[in-house]
């Protein structure tokens, strides 16, 4: 996994202060209208969280999902089980095969901010991670910064400053999940912080 965490970007591995930087930089509206505009409308999903940080999202989701969260951070996981902790399933650990076989089968698989930080063989496992523990028609749902001729300079400044080092362009994105999946979505989204930033969301499953 690539990432730096030394120097100003240390600060981020608190969970208090990744929650404020977060906040400052408007993340809540980018979670508000991921779970708005890209999630299925349906009750009692199961949602499996890969990299679930402090697990925030809950915030804007309803009370029937269930919902199962996995960071490496057992800091951030503290704190999404101080916050959230009747709201679901929380774990210090790296989702694999073995809690899969106990959890059973999910209607969304989200990774928020996740893939950027993936070098190719390990964006390849996620996405098979993703591929076994999704239901039949469930979704894998990723979103992470993403560079885009048509972005600002600020924009692509900020996304080189990021602490993942693996950020990739939208075909770039695509491709790791078209090892696994036949249907992809992708939109860009310039719209989502209060700073100028490009997100891909990136929506894969599998036909019938």
């Amino acid at each position: 996994m690539a990432q730096i965490t030394s120097g100003i970007r240390s600060i981020l591995s608190h969970p208090a202060m990744y929650n404020f930087t977060q906040n400052f930089l408007g993340v809540r509206k980018a979670r508000r209208i991921l779970t708005a505009e890209y999630f299925p409308k349906r009750k009692g999903l199961r949602i499996l969280d890969i990299g679930c940080g402090t697990a925030e999202i809950l915030e804007f989701l309803p009370d029937d999902i269930h919902y199962v969260g996995f960071d490496a951070s057992s800091e951030y996981i503290d704190q999404a089980r101080r916050r959230f902790g009747n709201r679901g399933e929380f774990f210090a650990d790296l989702v694999n095969s073995a809690h899969l076989d106990h959890l059973g089968k999910f209607d969304v698989v989200l990774a928020f901010g996740v893939l950027h930080h993936l070098d190719e063989p390990e964006a390849a496992i996620l996405f098979d991670l993703a591929f076994q523990a999704l239901d039949h028609g469930g979704i894998a749902i990723t979103v992470d910064p993403c560079f885009s001729p048509k972005q600002s300079p600020m924009a692509r400044w900020l996304i080189e400053h990021d602490r993942g080092q693996d950020v990739r362009d939208e075909k770039g994105y695509c491709q790791l999940a078209s090892g696994h999946f036949n249907k992809i979505s992708s939109t860009l989204r310039h719209d989502l912080l209060r700073v100028p930033y490009t997100y891909q969301i990136m929506v894969s499953g599998n036909s019938a």
